[in-house]
């Protein structure tokens, strides 16, 4: 099955705020201290692309974009990128806006995507410690109003969201002025900082203890109705090992567990040689790889390059084939010099 994707690749404003002291209710401290979006090259020198999405009827922007985390139509925490209005004062604090249940981020996004958080919800706070890299919110009550079998994805969102800024490798949940220990329904504890660490959309390989696992997280592809394509991370614990690059292509090769996502690569594709130096994660396939055409398929080259700089995100990938930097992708991309992580994914055509 051919699928038509939506993805692609382009900037999202940098926040610089500072975090505020005393025992009140946090106060978004960004206002005139966002950089405004910069269009940044995603593969040599260009702003990779990939197909493009039509949102279900919101008005067009023309601000920043921005990162939100929503729920598909399967149930998945996805990323989605788009434009909020130009005159935003508070760039993160309007991402997590906009992924509240019934708010504008449903509107900007493909339909069957839906707010992870509760519907009522405000943001009454939110400050980033740029020199510890924390971020913390202060929601409103209405936060707590989850169902319960959504808890986690709950704080898989928040915590994604906000840790896309280049300043946030930390996220603190407050509600009402107070730090959460734990979450109220399902009892998750939250007590300290939260990081990607925590994985997301959280699944178990075949035949593997979760108390001997190693996480590596993965793109897959979802389907919207319309048979648009986007990519959703799921963090796969695995057997244990020192080799999370190579555990990380072994998954993506192996393929999603559940129907609702497809493969990035056929099952076929020899785990390739994998090696780091320097910053820079080289990986060298063979040429099954490659389709009747020559070309590596564009979305399974991306998925690659998504996943491995889970592992750092300041890591850039070098695509080999037969150990030939001159890869022709299927997306028309260059893959002759090390590739860096995109800063969107998802982006919606506005």
């Amino acid at each position: 099955m051919r699928l038509t994707k939506w993805t692609k690749w382009a900037a999202i404003a940098g926040v610089t705020v500072v975090l505020a002291s005393g025992c009140s209710l946090l106060q978004t401290k960004e206002s005139q201290e966002i950089d405004p979006p910069q269009n940044v090259a995603g593969q040599n020198g260009k702003t990779g692309t990939a197909g493009e999405a039509v949102p279900t009827g919101a008005s067009v922007q023309t601000g920043p974009k921005v990162t939100m985390y929503m729920k598909d139509k399967n149930n998945y925490v996805t990323p989605v990128t788009v434009q909020i209005p130009k005159n935003t004062v508070s760039v993160a604090r309007t991402t997590l806006e906009y992924m509240v249940e019934g708010g504008p981020g449903e509107a900007l996004s493909p339909s069957g995507f839906k707010g992870v958080l509760p519907k009522g919800t405000t943001v009454k706070g939110l400050d980033i410690n740029a020199d510890k890299k924390t971020a913390t919110v202060d929601f409103s009550k209405e936060f707590a109003g989850y169902n319960e079998a959504d808890e986690r994805k709950v704080v898989e969102a928040v915590t994604w969201a906000l840790t896309g800024f280049p300043n946030v490798n930390e996220v603190v949940i407050w509600v009402e002025g107070k730090p959460l220990k734990e979450m109220p329904k399902g009892r998750l504890p939250i007590n300290g900082a939260l990081s990607r660490a925590m994985g997301i959309n959280l699944e178990k390989a075949d035949g593997t203890d979760f108390g001997q696992t190693t996480p590596v997280t993965l793109y897959f592809l979802g389907q919207t109705d319309a048979r648009e394509s986007y990519y959703v991370p799921v963090t796969r614990m695995v057997k244990r090992t020192e080799d999370k690059a190579t555990a990380t292509v072994e998954q993506l090769i192996a393929g999603p567990k559940n129907g609702a996502l497809f493969s990035v690569m056929n099952s076929t594709v020899e785990v390739p040689k994998i090696e780091s130096a320097n910053g820079v994660i080289t990986v060298n396939f063979s040429d099954k790889l490659l389709g009747p055409d020559r070309k590596a398929p564009g979305e399974a080259l991306q998925s690659v390059v998504l996943s491995l700089t889970e592992l750092a995100s300041d890591a850039k990938v070098q695509i080999m084939v037969g150990g030939d930097v001159k890869v022709s992708s299927t997306d028309n991309q260059s893959y002759s010099k090390p590739v860096s992580r995109p800063s969107d994914v998802n982006a919606v055509k506005l």
